[in-house]
């Protein structure tokens, strides 16, 4: 055992590379130093381990990303052989196969196991909900908003008084509309070609079907020219949904009026380029952290009106809802929203920075995750 008094924690991931799931595990692992634990992280390595050691965590690499019988009892013996050695106190797991090796290797040793259920999972071959039942068996299971804490319920039966819905964060001092110049918009707005004097929409995420690009495109086609400028930002992955969506913008028409813009590392000056920041998913978002980005950088939001965004999105409060894949009605909720006056779209702007700093802030989920291990120890 280490003669290093701080309880030791060690969060569970297949790799670290960039992700929503990687992105929370270098913010908490940033709280744990802060409040004097040793946090360790055990993953395949990635380009985002040295971000993580920055924070004050020790990585420790193991091949987490394999699956197969075999690698689950390699990664078993070899997480139980890291808390052996470091005195982990916890171990808390953030993806399903990693997490039952972490869940025998807790089991081996007596460290308490937490999980954060991040996603809806789906259950589309036998067998596939009791593998994924292994991230609602911690002694703690993190939900990342209401509707993940409902799916937890219901399709594993798990008591509520195991359940911690904690939502993702926004880094407040990044997506600060104040602290963005007006030469990072321009710089954004030159590189993508977007036009002068047009109104922009802008859909961030990953170009995937079920994100709702498609949807959008039939939306704009939909409204009368001069159009809104729509800009598609998100990583085009290996598919071919991309090359689709430039062949639809073709067919309708559109090709002046939409940009593909590829990965953006500066998304708060993109949301500031925004008139309004659309979330079109056809299928339920476990969260959708974008949108409470759009929200801390006080753009207006019309969302899909199904999982996550129900809960982040209040209708005509701070957005508003739309039915999924209806592109008639997300088309007459932007001709609506951008018909309004300029001072209310900034008054639901506001609003919608309110409720993100009262709720959906990093530091709050931080600490609501700290309370969780403290609850254990």
């Amino acid at each position: 055992m280490p003669a290093d008094p701080r309880p030791a924690i060690l969060q569970v991931l297949p790799a670290m590379r960039a992700g929503g799931v990687e992105r929370g595990t270098v913010e908490i692992a940033a709280a744990q130093a802060e409040a004097g634990f040793r946090p360790f992280v055990a993953s395949a390595g990635g380009p985002m381990v040295a971000e993580l050691e920055a924070a004050g965590a020790r990585h420790v690499t193991l091949p987490l990303d394999r699956k197969s019988p075999a690698a689950l009892f390699a990664g078993a013996s070899a997480l139980a052989e890291v808390v052996r050695t470091e005195g982990v106190r916890i171990i808390h797991a953030r993806s399903r196969f990693p997490a039952w090796s972490a869940l025998m290797a807790a089991r081996r040793t007596g460290a308490h196991f937490i999980t954060t259920y991040h996603g809806t999972y789906n259950e589309g071959f036998p067998g596939k909900r009791l593998y994924n039942s292994v991230m609602a068996r911690g002694e703690r299971v993190i939900a990342i908003s209401q509707h993940i804490a409902n799916i937890i319920r219901e399709r594993h039966g798990t008591d509520p008084a195991r359940i911690r819905v904690i939502p993702r964060g926004v880094d407040m001092a990044r997506f600060d509309p104040a602290l963005v110049p007006a030469a990072r918009v321009e710089a954004l707005r030159a590189a993508w070609g977007v036009p002068a004097g047009r109104p922009v929409l802008m859909l961030p995420g990953r170009i995937s079907r079920w994100k709702g690009q498609g949807v959008l495109l039939q939306a704009l086609a939909m409204l009368p020219t001069p159009r809104p400028f729509a800009v598609l930002v998100g990583d085009e992955g290996r598919g071919t949904y991309a090359q689709e969506l430039r062949g639809q913008i073709a067919q309708l028409g559109l090709a002046a009026d939409v940009a593909l813009v590829g990965h953006c590392n500066d998304l708060p000056a993109a949301f500031l380029m925004a008139d309004i920041a659309l979330h079109c998913s056809t299928d339920a978002e476990a969260f959708g952290r974008t949108i409470v980005e759009a929200q801390a950088m006080e753009r207006p939001v019309i969302a899909s009106d199904l999982g996550a965004p129900r809960e982040t999105v209040l209708e005509g409060e701070t957005g508003w809802r739309v039915p999924p894949g209806d592109a008639k009605a997300l088309a007459a909720a932007i001709a609506r929203v951008l018909a309004m006056r300029a001072e209310e779209r900034a008054r639901i702007g506001a609003q919608s920075r309110a409720v993100v700093l009262e709720h959906y802030t990093t530091r709050a989920m931080q600490q609501a995750t700290l309370s969780v291990y403290r609850e254990l120890l």
